[in-house]
């Protein structure tokens, strides 16, 4: 991080997000990897831990969108509990909550909520069943991987999720 303004990082979050979700596929991975490169807090290990998220958790549609789920595991990386102080007398855990709550808002305002089967109806008109080749199929026809559809999404999510962090 050089001396970008939070506007700067902010978009940069958006477009690293948007540009990984198009080449490498994963929303949660792809959105986690853009603010922990922006933000210059890379970790592979969180990295790795954010792929079961993906599609609403393992690809189910039916869980949180896995954009919103790696902005949360950011804010707790960078502002959670540590286990080392768990008793967390400073009450830490509840920043934390508080910042998770303002992303889900965003999400909200934005989509309509937090769930990826939510999202997809927002954007296309209807939710995916990605195990099933014939759905995954209908959802990349219908633009699923388009710039404009979820990794727009991804791009939100790293957007708003730094712009968040930079506001703590």
């Amino acid at each position: 991080m050089g001396k970008e303004s939070k506007e700067e990082l902010a978009q940069k979050a958006y477009e690293l997000a948007i540009k990984y979700e198009m080449e490498y596929l994963n929303e949660s991975q792809c959105t986690l990897a853009a603010i922990q490169d922006t933000l210059g807090m890379r970790n592979d290990d969180i990295f790795k831990a954010a792929t079961g998220f993906a599609g609403g958790i393992g690809a189910t549609g039916v869980g949180p969108c896995g954009a919103v789920s790696a902005g949360v595991i950011a804010i707790s990386s960078k502002i959670g509990r540590e286990r080392k102080n768990w008793k967390d007398p400073e009450k830490t855990r509840w920043k934390t909550y508080d910042l998770a709550r303002k992303l889900c808002e965003k999400f909200i305002e934005e989509y309509g909520g937090i769930n990826c089967g939510d999202i997809l109806k927002k954007l296309l008109g209807r939710s995916y069943n990605l195990w099933d080749p014939a759905e995954y199929e209908e959802y990349e026809k219908a633009g699923g991987h388009k710039k404009e559809k979820c990794p727009t999404v991804a791009g939100n999510a790293a957007k708003w999720t730094v712009e968040i962090l930079l506001e703590s």
